[in-house]
């Protein structure tokens, strides 16, 4: 056990000052990207019905979504070591403003494929934005405090999650058609042009909210434009090569398995927040809508248990938590995928109580302590939420096709045996971290 003495000021600025303008102006982009995040998971479960497509094939929603972090990441991480954290955080409200807007020209051609090229474009903005705003957050106050104010910083995302859930719920899945997949099915075969009307109609029900958080990001673009910020920096900065950077990152044991352990959370998170849509619909008959009200639910667990979290970050080790909560999320994946019924579904959504800690604490895990080459390692960090891009696909394959256990369980239930692996990874990634520290 350990403590950090609370009286320190963990926003103060090294002549003195105070950072906490700059860190609330920063902090609201973590609501900002929880928005996109908990918008979108729902949106696998309707495009499936939309487009009479199969559980995969909807999955590659969070390919393309998650795709984009993988894919600048990298980019991005350069971008802001050469120039600096302001200019990112442009770039990225750019880009997420832009993959916004391009939801109106796809829903009007009615392509799954440009409604991918949105999403995909929208991250890359998000990963310009999450790559600079993590080590930005580190940086604006003391060093040992960094995982506290990131922990902080970040229990303001679910704000934006739970929001859009929200949005997602009352202005887009209770607004579907109300015909079954089958019933969509008949109609395509016998009246397509009466099924064509109304699958327009469902796909500029969801482009609508996504037009909305075009603008209000655009808003934000303007904000930070007319905002003055601090300008972090160390004074060997500019004297650190690419290559040597690198070349200690891949030396670093701490970092190379914290991005280990990263993808596998980014994963197991995705994975059970976009499934429980399809865990309740197939276990419990639920309708969508419905559904969707146990992943708010579950995701103002996640909220709650955050600020908990932060608190007790004041008395233990971050690799201690973070041990004890993916041991507790391995639990309660073996009920959701044990225990039949409502109990069940209750275990899955507990499992959102023992993920909050996860993300911030690993990145401060790995990030602790390297000054200037925060800006390129928590490329690889970004990099990670790739896991969000790989997981859930091979989720929803399980779906459509694990019938091994037959009648004991189902393919929906057999598909929880992934985010259990990712969980038991993250558990020993946390063990080996306390040993190490």
């Amino acid at each position: 056990m350990k403590t950090i003495d609370s009286k320190k000021n963990i926003f103060s600025s090294p002549t003195g000052g105070s950072y906490i303008f700059p860190f609330v102006l920063v902090t609201s982009l973590f609501a900002l990207w929880g928005f996109a995040n908990d918008i979108t998971n729902p949106m696998v479960a309707a495009f499936k019905k939309i487009l009479l497509i199969t559980n995969f094939e909807s999955s590659l929603v969070q390919f393309a979504f998650y795709g984009g972090y993988c894919l600048m990441a990298i980019p991005a991480a350069l971008f802001i070591r050469k120039f600096n954290y302001k200019n990112g955080i442009f770039v990225g409200l750019a880009l997420y403003a832009a993959g916004c807007l391009l939801f109106i020209p796809a829903g009007n051609a009615m392509a799954f494929w440009a409604f991918l090229t949105a999403y995909f474009v929208m991250t890359c903005g998000l990963s310009f934005l999450e790559t600079t705003s993590n080590p930005y957050i580190l940086a604006l106050g003391p060093e040992e405090s960094a995982t506290r104010r990131l922990n902080f910083a970040q229990a303001f995302n679910p704000v934006g999650s739970i929001t859009g859930m929200l949005i997602a719920k009352e202005f887009i899945l209770k607004k579907l058609s109300k015909q079954t997949e089958e019933e969509l099915q008949i109609l395509k075969s016998t009246d397509l042009g009466e099924f064509q009307a109304i699958q327009q109609a469902d796909l500029n029900t969801v482009s609508g909210p996504y037009l909305i958080l075009g603008i209000v990001v655009l808003f934000f673009l303007v904000m930070f434009f007319i905002s003055r910020l601090p300008k972090i920096t160390t004074a060997e900065g500019d004297r650190i090569s690419i290559g040597n950077t690198v070349r200690q990152l891949f030396q670093n044991r701490q970092y190379i398995w914290s991005v280990v352990a990263q993808t596998f959370y980014v994963g197991v998170q995705i994975m059970v927040w976009t499934f429980i849509i399809q865990y309740a619909e197939h276990e419990l008959g639920m309708e969508k809508s419905t559904a969707q009200g146990y992943n708010i639910i579950a995701m103002s667990i996640f909220v709650l248990s955050r600020f908990i979290c932060t608190y007790l970050l004041k008395y233990f080790r971050p690799s201690l938590l973070l041990t004890t909560l993916a041991v507790g999320g391995g639990v309660f994946t073996l009920g959701a995928i044990f225990i039949e019924g409502i109990t069940g579904l209750y275990s899955l959504i507990a499992i959102s109580a023992c993920m909050s800690l996860m993300f911030p604490t690993i990145y401060g895990i790995a990030l602790k302590g390297m000054g200037e080459e925060a800006k390129l390692a928590s490329a690889g960090l970004i990099l990670a939420i790739g896991g969000g891009a790989i997981m859930p696909p091979l989720q929803g394959w399980l779906i459509d096709e694990a019938t091994w256990f037959g009648d004991f369980l189902s393919p929906v239930r057999v598909s929880f045996f992934l985010p259990l692996l990712c969980f038991a990874v993250i558990a020993a990634f946390g063990w080996w971290s306390r040993k190490r520290t």
